[in-house]
């Protein structure tokens, strides 16, 4: 027989190109297989995330809720106030990263990098700013003192708030300066941010915060602060 016949049918009676077809054929089926499969076990993991997101203070419910602050009831941009309070509740850094997986889980998106895309660069930096100065790990017994980390952060976010803009058309954040001033416990403690935002950025406090805002503004925003405790 010509041995030209082996070398076109095999033992099975298929071409050499008919095993190539099958071989691609059954690596496509197998890729397939592989990558539905992952996606179910992304859709088991979403379903049993959502459900620990019904226990509130969870990390599933502040991930939900952060979520819902990008969403906005489907209206333009970020809540910012709903995700500055979903972020406040968040007790310690160690939590926050159990909050981005959780997030991770339920949306199958990094929720940084959501966070970049939903906000501005400055609102951005408010936001880190809240998760820095929380302590590494929850704390036992709770600080009832602000430190040198809630100085610092106070301090970033009034200057985040100050450096808002709308493309190339400066703004200020009022509702979070509001925001900042309403969580400062006594007036020492905001002695304490404006040292620690000369010291960061080099100028007085006082003086940017009346020049950011108009002379209605100014008072009531001071008043805040005039109404706590002195110590």
């Amino acid at each position: 027989m010509d041995s030209r016949y082996y070398d076109t049918y095999e033992d099975n009676g298929l071409t050499t190109t008919e095993k190539i077809q099958y071989s691609l054929l059954g690596i496509i089926v197998l890729g397939g297989a592989v990558i539905l499969g992952r996606s179910m076990v992304k859709k088991q993991q979403a379903a049993i995330e959502e459900k620990k997101s019904f226990d509130d203070g969870s990390h599933a419910a502040i991930a939900k809720q952060i979520k819902m602050s990008f969403e906005n009831d489907g209206w333009w941009g970020t809540d910012e106030d709903t995700l500055r309070y979903a972020l406040r509740r968040v007790t310690s850094k160690e939590d926050f990263k159990k909050v981005m997986s959780s997030y991770e889980r339920l949306y199958n998106s990094s929720l940084l990098r959501d966070m970049k895309d939903e906000l501005s660069s400055s609102e951005y930096a408010e936001m880190i700013a809240i998760i820095n100065a929380k302590p590494d790990r929850p704390a036992g017994n709770p600080q009832t003192q602000p430190g040198t980390l809630h100085y610092q952060s106070w301090a970033r976010r009034l200057n985040a708030a100050f450096n808002l803009s709308y493309g190339f058309i400066p703004a200020t954040d009022e509702e979070a300066i509001r925001t900042v001033f309403l969580e400062i416990p006594t007036q020492s403690a905001f002695l304490q941010v404006a040292e620690a935002y000369q010291s960061e950025f080099g100028t007085d406090l006082i003086t940017d915060l009346k020049s950011e805002l108009e002379f209605w503004e100014y008072e009531p925003m001071l008043d805040i602060i005039s109404r706590k405790p002195k110590v």
